[in-house]
């Protein structure tokens, strides 16, 4: 979200400086090209709104929208623009400085906006909404919550650097990431992940060796001891088997493609595998309903945002996150 929100404030600023420097060379003095200026306005400013409501309406975690919603916003913006150019040439020219005013306003405010907002998520906050099940009961689908950004370190945007450590990172913590696909063609858990986030509760950290016997994870050859949060269900369990070429299957599982061969097996059936350095193996509350690491492999420091902090809606269920 925050890379939507710079580059639509960047967009907005060069149109701006653009529209400046076009009626200080007067460039924009007849009826036909001020009519075009306004409807390039018109067009570029509902097709950011658009491009930024696509990501809120997809829940917050990169969901792609439809393509019927996408025609029908495209459709919009150009019927705007088109309506645009015909208002502005029939325009007088008092009322085309007092178009040209209010324009440059929203076009300021738009980009002042969108670099503030952009900055605090960079490197402070960012809303996200629970998309599925998966963390039930601690969060539940339909709540928003805050991430807080900074918790693991500032990153420069842009970049996988990161400096200023508030706190480490730790077996217990809730986190939200970006889910660890490359490439828009992996399929895992029955279709692409690609760009989506995703939030879940870190289990293992680099280095363990991590099992999962009977539904129930298991670190460094223990068993976890159950947490109030975890949720099971009442299901028959498939056996634990251990597979006889354990670097093939540590192997695939870092490839995020384990899945695609085992399937719901590896609810409750998994490992054992080593989580490699500068990754973290994370697992959903609502452990028989998560699409998890079991499934798609370690998660990646680069890929976490940061650390789930404060559900802020519904009012009912506002609080601190643990």
């Amino acid at each position: 979200m925050e890379q939507r929100l710079f580059l639509v404030a960047c967009i907005m600023y060069a149109f701006s400086l653009g529209t400046r420097f076009l009626k200080k060379k007067g460039k924009l003095s007849t009826p036909k090209t001020f009519g075009g200026w306004h409807a390039s306005f018109l067009f570029i400013i509902l097709g950011c709104a658009a491009y930024v409501l696509a990501f809120v309406m997809g829940g917050g975690t990169g969901e792609p929208i439809g393509t019927g919603k996408i025609v029908l916003g495209a459709v919009i913006a150009l019927v705007c623009a088109v309506y645009g150019y015909y208002k502005a040439r029939k325009a007088e020219p008092k009322k085309q400085e007092q178009m040209m005013k209010a324009d440059l306003e929203w076009s300021n405010t738009v980009y002042f906006a969108g670099f503030v907002s952009s900055f605090v998520m960079f490197f402070f906050i960012q809303a996200f909404k629970i998309p599925s099940a998966s963390m039930r009961y601690t969060l539940v689908e339909g709540d928003h919550l805050f991430v807080n950004k900074a918790a693991y370190g500032f990153r420069i945007p842009f970049t996988n650097i990161r400096f200023g450590e508030f706190e480490e990172i730790k077996p217990g913590d809730i986190i939200v990431f970006r889910f660890p696909a490359k490439d828009r063609k992996q399929q895992n858990c029955g279709g692409s992940q690609y760009g989506k986030d995703f939030v879940k509760r870190v289990i293992a950290m680099p280095g363990d060796m991590v099992r999962v016997i009977n539904g129930r994870p298991w670190v460094n050859g223990k068993e976890l001891p159950q947490q109030p949060y975890e949720v099971y269900e009442n299901v028959e369990r498939t056996p634990y088997f251990e597979e006889e070429d354990q670097a093939q299957y540590q192997k695939i599982w870092q490839e995020h493609q384990l899945d695609n061969y085992l399937g719901l097996y590896l609810r409750d059936s998994f490992g054992p595998v080593t989580v490699p350095e500068g990754t973290y193996f994370a697992m959903g509350d609502n452990r028989d309903n998560s699409c998890d690491s079991r499934f798609w492999g370690p998660v990646p420091r680069e890929n976490i945002k940061g650390k789930a902090w404060f559900v802020h809606w519904p009012l009912n269920r506002i609080r601190w996150i643990k």
